[in-house]
């Protein structure tokens, strides 16, 4: 971890805006390793300096990573002026630079990782790196193994080219409904109900169960979160390597 600028260090932690902390340092409520800092331009060392504000010790944490369980009827992304956001349930960090990893639709529940650190958002999203993600569905209708070897083919869905092989689970299947387990390996626009329509299905009900090495916590009720746990951490750290 490299150095940062006092006012950045405080204001990564949502301890106020870049103004704001300045106006703090200035007002000497600012202290580096016990001493009183009046320069917004200091360099400190997350880990090795001690930042205090207003006499209490502040931590850094370079990336911060929680699991949150989507309750439907949020959105995913960091603001939206009609909307309740998801980022708006992690009521436990000051960070203002949290956003979600992907996108879950309004109407969609289950596993959303929430963090700061964009590499792996990146590494996870990318599609050359064909991270597995595996939803529970509700469908309309009967699901049959002949739809299960359709998505293992790939399916037209209008795009340039079919989908990816995806693996169906069929979990109950009766005339009025099914429950399925669906794994993709693509993250395209609205892609689970896309492919089950192209099959003349329609999905009723989809919960996100788990991205890559990343399983939803089923203690999680909908709108609750939690740090990952250190293994869980590690593992989804490997898809930077």
């Amino acid at each position: 971890m490299k150095a940062l600028r006092l006012d950045k260090y405080l204001a990564d932690l949502g301890c106020g805006t870049r103004s704001q902390v300045k106006g703090y340092i200035r007002q000497g409520r600012v202290a580096v390793n016990g001493a009183v800092e009046k320069g917004a331009d200091r360099k400190v060392m997350p880990g090795t300096d001690v930042v205090a504000l207003d006499g209490l010790p502040l931590a850094y944490e370079e990336f911060e990573y929680y699991m949150l369980n989507k309750p439907a009827g949020y959105v995913s992304a960091t603001e939206d002026p009609k909307d309740p956001t998801v980022v708006g349930l992690i009521t436990g960090s000051g960070r203002r630079d949290l956003f979600p990893v992907g996108r879950l639709d309004k109407d969609t529940e289950g596993l959303l990782l929430i963090t700061n650190d964009g590499e792996l958002a990146h590494r996870l999203l990318s599609p050359k790196h064909h991270v597995p993600k595996t939803y529970l569905a509700r469908i309309d209708g009967p699901v049959t193994q002949e739809h299960a070897r359709l998505f293992q083919e790939g399916v037209d869905i209008g795009e340039e080219r079919p989908t990816l092989p995806a693996c169906l689970r069929i979990l109950q299947s009766e005339e009025q409904g099914a429950l399925v387990e669906l794994t993709i390996c693509e993250g395209k626009f609205h892609q689970v109900k896309r492919m089950f329509e192209a099959v003349g299905r329609t999905v009723v009900y989809l919960k996100r169960l788990s991205m890559g090495s990343l399983q939803l916590d089923h203690e999680l009720k909908p709108g609750e979160y939690r740090n990952l746990t250190e293994e869980e951490r590690n593992e989804l750290l490997c898809y930077k390597k």
